[in-house]
């Protein structure tokens, strides 16, 4: 399980960083007193806009920030008291973090897995199993560089598996994929809920949110605005699909701006 409570992080900024988003104030909340609970057997999704605090969250999650308050437990684990622990039960997945280009697939899977101290034998069986499924075993000694970004990405997802992780955090996973691609990679993430893993995924992408999370969290300006099945979320917001809702919600929470 991951148990998220009033997580709270805040960025110092520079000038520079300052002068580029236009504001006087040298302090940037990312995150604010944001709680919530993503259980074994369940896709769990974070909503919002670019920006909206959806990334810093997972990467709170992930051990790669640590809250400026608040806590964090993934399978009981405290990410700031015990980050190694988290970090040997987690898989996370973030576009902004790639595979080394200059070595293969097969490659990076073996020499993740011997980081998590896997077996060889267990090392090639679910190689096998995830290089199949996604389709990878046909270029799988290809240099990373040279892959379609399709077959990155299903190269990456197979890799953050490697060690069979009891909790699968990905950030946009199917970012910039083509239709097919999106989909083999949504397929899977349902058969990942199927064996009783925690899943937590971030997307912008409505209809996926819709199709693939049993419950979904809305985040906007670093703030979680509504949490829920999306049959809650749209008799609370009264709406007829989860982008109406959005838009209520976005339209709710920026009335200053407009």
């Amino acid at each position: 399980m991951i148990e998220i409570t009033n997580l709270t992080k805040i960025y110092k900024l520079s000038k520079k960083q300052m002068s580029q988003m236009k504001t006087k104030k040298n302090m940037k909340k990312a995150a604010e007193h944001i709680s919530l609970k993503a259980k074994e057997g369940e896709i769990y999704g974070l909503l919002g806009p670019n920006g909206a605090g959806k990334t810093t969250t997972l990467r709170c999650v992930a051990t790669l920030l640590k809250p400026t308050e608040g806590s964090i437990k993934v399978c009981g684990y405290d990410t700031v008291k015990e980050p190694e622990k988290v970090r040997s039960c987690i898989g996370f997945l973030t576009n902004e973090i790639k595979l080394d280009p200059h070595f293969s697939a097969r490659y990076m899977f073996d020499f993740y897995s011997e980081l998590h101290g896997i077996d060889p034998k267990t090392v090639k069986e679910r190689r096998e199993k995830l290089f199949s499924y996604f389709g990878i075993t046909e270029f799988q000694d290809k240099k990373i560089e040279e892959l379609s970004t399709g077959m990155k990405q299903k190269a990456a997802i197979a890799v953050c598996l490697a060690h069979d992780p009891k909790v699968v955090i990905f950030d946009e996973p199917t970012s910039g994929l083509d239709i097919v691609t999106a989909r083999h990679v949504t397929d899977y993430l349902k058969i990942l809920k199927e064996e009783g893993k925690v899943v937590i995924i971030s997307t912008h992408i409505m209809s996926e949110a819709e199709k693939l999370c049993d419950r979904i969290g809305v985040i906007i300006n670093g703030q979680k605005v509504i949490e829920g099945t999306l049959t809650d979320i749209l008799k609370e917001t009264k709406s007829a699909d989860l982008e109406d809702a959005f838009f209520k919600l976005y339209k709710e929470n920026n009335k200053e701006e407009q």
